[in-house]
């Protein structure tokens, strides 16, 4: 079987990719990453790629003419590098119908509450205010709804009575970093089976 190759999503400073790159090194994920692309020029991803020597680029959504014109770029860079599988990782853009249906079925992201509740960007905020006792993260397969695909993995933490959306979000974070790698690995070993369109069955 030919490895799996990665194409990393980020927006901001690529904390669960360091995850994601530290399980490649240990052995605990047998898989490469091809590239990573992020669509702002600070952010610190692409300095984390670089590091590792891993091909990184910008396509700044304000420099494309539309999103189709982002999104073509996108696809072109991810097939360039042979990438089988997308992650998204803390990547903030909706991603439309043409991008998804270009890699159907692989595409994870990551989202730091227990969907499908507390869907959106603010979901630590989000959880506070409703005054949940539970919050966690969700890996899932993206479709073409917000934070709505097939999910495949979830973990859970105590919402604490003096929670800030700051401290929430620190122990959501330790979470991710353990969840994220190990549906990767689940992935790439072919151990995830979609059962219509909805349910993620894991093979042993």
């Amino acid at each position: 079987m030919s490895k799996h190759i990665l194409g990393i999503l980020c927006s901001g400073r690529g904390s669960n990719m360091q995850s994601i790159l530290a399980a490649i090194k240990s052995g605990q994920i047998k898989a490469e990453v091809g590239i990573v692309l992020t669509d702002k020029p600070e952010a610190r991803a692409l300095a984390v790629a670089r590091e590792n020597g891993i091909k990184s680029i910008c396509i700044n959504r304000k420099e494309c003419k539309d999103q189709q014109d982002f999104e073509e770029q996108l696809v072109a860079e991810l097939r360039n590098a042979g990438v089988t599988l997308v992650v998204l990782a803390g990547f903030m853009r909706i991603l439309s119908p043409y991008f998804v249906g270009e890699f159907r079925h692989q595409i994870l992201n990551i989202h730091p509450s227990l969907l499908p509740s507390f869907g959106g960007a603010h979901a630590h905020r989000d959880v506070l205010a409703y005054g949940t006792k539970v919050s966690g993260c969700t890996i899932h397969f993206v479709d073409e709804g917000m934070d709505h695909g097939p999910i495949i993995l979830q973990d859970t933490v105590p919402v604490l009575e003096n929670d800030t959306e700051e401290t929430l979000a620190a122990r959501v974070l330790e979470k991710e970093h353990i969840l994220y790698p190990r549906a990767i690995e689940l992935y790439v070993d072919g151990k995830l089976e979609l059962v219509g369109e909805r349910h993620v069955r894991i093979k042993n």
